[in-house]
């Protein structure tokens, strides 16, 4: 009766991402950013000079920000991607149509004992809730037509299935969320540590010799700034990203329990054993 279940797991290896998140990163720093066109010429031959020319744009003003520039910008890349990679999942997972009005369907097809229409409506929806229900309406006959069981114990074994099917589809949806979680944080606490470094060497041009090196002191305050402003991106970016994935995931769930209490509801008071 039952289809086989369709899962997206989505990106398995969060590793490779950031690796090759970190490689754009360093290649936009150096070809990019590092550009001689978005420095002033210092020689006067017509070529810019990244270690001794202020930036003319904003390109050479971020590259001014130092090597930590490439570290955050790897952070941020790898958001960008896993949030991508997870909207996909969570798309996959909520099917083709609305899951509160696939929940309200399944509901009447139970109530009228129509176990076959209820697996052609998971047919036609899909996804994680789809899912499970699939595997409990198996269950489901299968207690129908066991006679060595009793009605308790049968209810039991449509419960386990509610959670054992659950505890399958879990995983897939909040799989790479703890990295987005960590990089909230990362994010943030990387961005603090530029912006020191940039201060320090702020502070070190004010310190020599007496007098202010003002090329060195504009470079430690672009160093600071843009570090800041790149943390703080990325670690906004990292807390929304995990709180609107996690919000998903909780109405999926939430969904899954209230189905399989149905189902089980539903075979309680239409079974007398």
């Amino acid at each position: 009766m039952a289809t086989k279940a369709k899962r997206f797991k989505g990106i398995e290896s969060a590793f490779l991402v950031i690796l090759c998140c970190a490689v754009v990163a360093v290649c936009v720093f150096i070809f990019l950013l590092g550009d001689p066109a978005n420095f002033t010429d210092v020689n006067g031959d017509g070529i810019g000079d990244s270690d001794l020319g202020h930036p003319e744009n904003m390109l050479g003003t971020i590259f001014k920000g130092g090597f930590i520039v490439p570290v955050l910008q790897t952070l941020f890349l790898t958001v960008i991607v896993l949030s991508v990679e997870r909207a996909i999942v969570l798309m996959k997972a909520m099917g083709k149509g609305k899951t509160a009005k696939f929940v309200a369907a399944i509901k009447e097809k139970l109530a009228t004992n129509d176990i076959k229409g209820a697996q052609e409506l998971c047919d036609k929806q899909q996804g994680c809730v789809a899912n499970v229900v699939t595997s409990v309406l198996v269950k489901y006959e299968q207690m129908e037509n066991d006679t060595r069981l009793t009605k308790e114990q049968k209810l039991a074994v449509i419960q386990q299935e509610v959670e054992e099917a659950t505890a399958l589809e879990l995983p897939a949806l909040n799989q790479n969320l703890p990295i987005i979680a960590t990089l909230t944080t990362l994010g943030t606490l990387v961005g603090l540590l530029g912006t020191v470094m940039g201060m320090i060497k702020s502070f070190s041009a004010l310190a020599s010799d007496g007098a202010a090196d003002s090329v060195a002191l504009s470079a430690g305050i672009s160093e600071a700034l843009i570090n800041t402003a790149f943390g703080i991106a990325t670690g906004a970016l990292a807390v929304i990203s995990y709180n609107f994935f996690t919000s998903k995931i909780d109405n999926l769930t939430f969904a899954i329990d209230e189905i399989g209490f149905s189902i089980v509801g539903t075979y309680a008071a239409t079974h007398e054993k």
